[in-house]
């Protein structure tokens, strides 16, 4: 159970510090709005996931007979994490510069989660796989990683819509980029993972 409490805390906060359309989105509300504004919108995947995971989820257990699909599965999953992970390593500047609008904060980041092609991605590559063989262990191990993986998700862009309203200088700075690296690192460990489970599934390694 601890080992999918770790996997699901470094999933959390690399995704939750790492740049997308979500955090720019909390960047700009924090800056054009103010903190309550950028947190409102960290809340939106606790809103526009459970769908996502349910989808997926089914999706994946009607395959789980079916080493070949399920393999490719893991293999495709290894690979975006490994896209991710070196994205990381990148850490390409967050653009705040995104219109406030007269839309409500919450509104605006429950759009712009739900059409993101990232959650999808993640829980049907990566999540949902990982999900599936926590349950499999145990169902507090379920519990556990997607617990510490929301908390993680959700605790970093609240932190960060904190302290960018309080230092706006955070995100240029020297800190966040060796955060996000480090981060980086970890989820190209994990992608190992995942393409060493895949060749598994698929019987290319004993």
């Amino acid at each position: 159970m601890i080992n999918f409490l770790i996997i699901g805390t470094i999933l959390g906060l690399s995704a939750g510090v790492a740049p997308g359309p979500l955090l720019a989105l909390v960047v700009a509300e924090t800056l054009q709005r103010d903190i309550r504004s950028g947190i409102r919108i960290a809340l939106a995947p606790l809103i526009t996931d459970l769908p996502i995971i349910l989808i997926s989820l089914f999706i994946l257990a009607n395959l789980a007979d079916f080493h070949v699909a399920l393999g490719l599965i893991s293999l495709t999953g290894g690979l975006f994490l490994l896209f991710l992970g070196c994205q990381s390593l990148k850490i390409p500047d967050i653009n705040p510069a995104i219109s406030g609008g007269g839309m409500k904060s919450l509104t605006k980041g429950i759009l712009t989660n739900f059409l993101s092609p990232h959650p999808y991605l993640f829980w049907l590559t990566i999540g949902g796989p990982i999900m599936i063989k926590a349950m499999n262990t145990h169902q507090l191990a379920g519990l556990a990683f997607i617990g510490s993986f929301y908390f993680c998700l959700i605790g970093a862009k609240i932190l960060l819509a904190i302290v960018v309203g309080k230092s706006r200088f955070f995100l240029t700075g020297g800190i966040y980029r060796t955060i996000i690296r480090c981060l980086g690192l970890f989820l190209i460990i994990l992608a190992g993972k995942l393409l060493y489970d895949g060749l598994k599934l698929l019987q290319i390694l004993n």
